[in-house]
């Protein structure tokens, strides 16, 4: 299934402060209190603090704009100022920002930590990927790229409808980030 960036509407963060564009959710009826993984992409204009998700595992990339700083309230400092390069927190941490150079978007993938482990993959091209059977989302953040009989442009996302073992494509320029997520099991 592609979905277009563009047709998600913008929500307002779980503590009104910001926005961001839900790309796929699971259980798709999920809302912020009961998914088991969610993949969005907010858009930070101001110094607002980040919503707190407790039990979340989360990862966030930069996609577009200069990034900002992230103080976590455990001490911790992180300069999300390079492109694609995800970094991972807990989503009960207090996170305050401070914008390097105006607003910037990024790309975030949040994991029930209790049910889901999963990863942000960056891929690079030309290259072709297999999707394995825990790839559940494909985004297209540059150039083109092939999946399932479909080409993905930039800002558009191929989400897995079941187990697959689909091969991608990624055109020479194209970069795609790829979300691998997997249930917990005893």
């Amino acid at each position: 299934m592609i979905l277009r960036l563009a047709d998600c509407p913008p929500q307002p963060w779980k503590n009104g402060l910001g926005r961001t564009r839900e790309l796929a959710v699971h259980p798709p009826t999920a809302g912020s209190d009961d998914f088991s993984w969610r993949v969005s992409v907010a858009e930070v204009d101001s110094a607002a603090p980040f919503s707190r998700f407790p039990g979340i595992d989360r990862q966030i990339v930069l996609l577009d704009g200069a990034g900002f700083r992230m103080d976590l309230d455990d001490g911790r400092r992180h300069e999300l100022t390079t492109p694609f390069a995800p970094f991972a927190f807990p989503g009960e941490a207090g996170v305050e920002v401070t914008l390097a150079d105006g607003a910037t978007r990024d790309f975030n993938l949040m994991l029930r930590r209790d049910r889901m482990r999963g990863e942000v993959q960056v891929w690079h091209g030309p290259a072709v990927q297999a999707a394995d059977p825990a790839i559940v989302l494909v985004f297209c953040a540059r150039g083109l790229v092939d999946v399932a009989g479909e080409t993905l442009h930039a800002a558009e996302a191929w989400l897995a409808r079941a187990s697959t073992d689909q091969s991608i494509t990624l055109h020479d320029g194209a970069l795609a980030l790829a979300v691998r997520v997997e249930p917990i099991t005893a």
